[in-house]
């Protein structure tokens, strides 16, 4: 028996699991403390009912004879593939059907998606960066280089005008500084991928948050997409089901990984779960409206960041087209996290977490109540204040 070696190359703790760990010391601690989390970016509004009700309605067919579905088709059931082909079509990108494979989440699709490739690939990432995507190559043994998302390029980072890349993944809008590319410069992404014969992995996981018209929902709004790259969506933030674990993957026809992922598909995955179809088709049929409430409710909350971060003069991107808000403070990341904590029982996750590029920065989320975000900035206010008159003295400035 022999261990994967890969994973003596991972660090202690996944990003979240430290965050929670630190949360929960604290806690222990100071037990009757009020904690606000804007850390971990999952919903926090109840799942609409029409979403519910389909889900009870699949669960009763599911009772009868006639309505028992057991093992389901591999790439999803054709009402929900159709449903995001609709979904698509509303924003005049067209896609075929069997392009369209349902699975339980974006973030599971993107790490068994790599089953596709070898281990000799380079893989190309932003930085800072979602960090699961270096976990999942360097779990592979896989080799990664980084290109600078920094405040020089507005965390937008163009192709690079050297490198080689095999695997290049962009997240649009982004995580964790809730950038969003636009049509064109996605082509630079397009251009480049295709003159390295790499693919490129479209994260778009939020792209119903996307509120700006020149900023892109989908990477096959891009003339030559197609011909290069593979887009992983889900229905965990549009639709709140970070708890029902429900996604798509788009592939062209044109391209092998397509027929490559059903075999995969069809020999480590058994399907998505009919009532969790159901209810996925609700949400893109009959509940889009509802979903959309839920993500403008979000967008809501994250105006009220932005609005006190600008009457503080806080140097911040992201807001507008997602539900993160990536702000400066100026000092160790993981310092101002323990101070925030500390001082105001706000909860954020430090921005050197999502790579080196991301020292000094800090990623607050929209995912709460608005009640519980307008106390948040209450705190929050007068910490700042006497954050920036103390910073010089108590913190080694960057």
């Amino acid at each position: 028996m022999k261990l994967n070696k890969n994973f003596k190359n991972l660090t202690d703790d996944y990003l979240f699991a430290e965050v929670s760990k630190r949360v929960q010391a604290y806690k222990t601690e100071f037990p009757n403390s009020d904690v606000i989390s804007l850390g971990i970016g999952d919903v926090t509004q109840p799942l609409p009912l029409k979403i519910a009700e389909a889900c009870k309605d699949a669960a009763v067919e599911m009772s009868t004879k006639i309505g028992l579905h057991g093992y389901g088709p591999y790439d999803g059931y054709e009402f929900l593939k159709n449903a995001v082909v609709d979904y698509y079509k509303a924003r005049k990108v067209v896609i075929d059907p069997d392009e369209v494979f349902i699975g339980s989440g974006a973030k599971d699709a993107l790490g068994d998606f790599l089953d596709l490739f070898d281990s000799d690939n380079t893989v190309m990432v932003p930085d800072p960066v979602y960090p699961a995507y270096v976990d999942a190559n360097v779990m592979s043994g896989r080799k990664i280089v980084y290109v600078d998302a920094n405040r020089e390029n507005g965390f937008l980072p163009p192709p690079p005008k050297r490198g080689k890349a095999d695997i290049i993944y962009i997240c649009s809008p982004n995580n964790p500084t809730g950038a969003a590319y636009s049509v064109d410069q996605l082509k630079e992404w397009v251009d480049f991928a295709l003159d390295q014969n790499a693919v490129i992995f479209y994260d778009a996981a939020y792209e119903s948050f996307v509120s700006d018209g020149r900023a892109a929902r989908s990477i096959f709004e891009v003339t030559g997409a197609r011909d290069c790259a593979v887009e992983f969506c889900s229905f965990s933030k549009m639709a709140g089901f970070t708890g029902v674990r429900c996604g798509w993957t788009t592939i062209p026809l044109a391209s092998p990984l397509n027929r490559m992922w059903l075999r995969r598909q069809s020999a480590k995955y058994n399907g998505t779960s009919y009532v969790v179809q159901r209810m996925a088709e609700r949400a893109l049929r009959g509940g889009l409206e509802d979903s959309v409430k839920t993500v403008d409710y979000y967008k809501t909350n994250a105006k009220l960041i932005m609005k006190t971060f600008d009457k503080l003069g806080i140097e911040y991107t992201g807001g507008v087209n997602a539900p993160y808000i990536w702000f400066y403070c100026g000092i160790k990341s993981w310092e101002f996290f323990d101070y925030l904590l500390k001082k105001a029982r706000i909860v954020v996750t430090p921005g050197s977490g999502f790579g080196k590029n991301g020292e000094g920065w800090v990623r607050i989320t929209s995912f709460n109540s608005t009640d519980r975000i307008d106390e948040a900035m209450r705190r929050f206010t007068p910490f700042w204040k006497e954050f920036i008159e103390t910073r010089e003295k108590l913190f080694h400035l960057l």
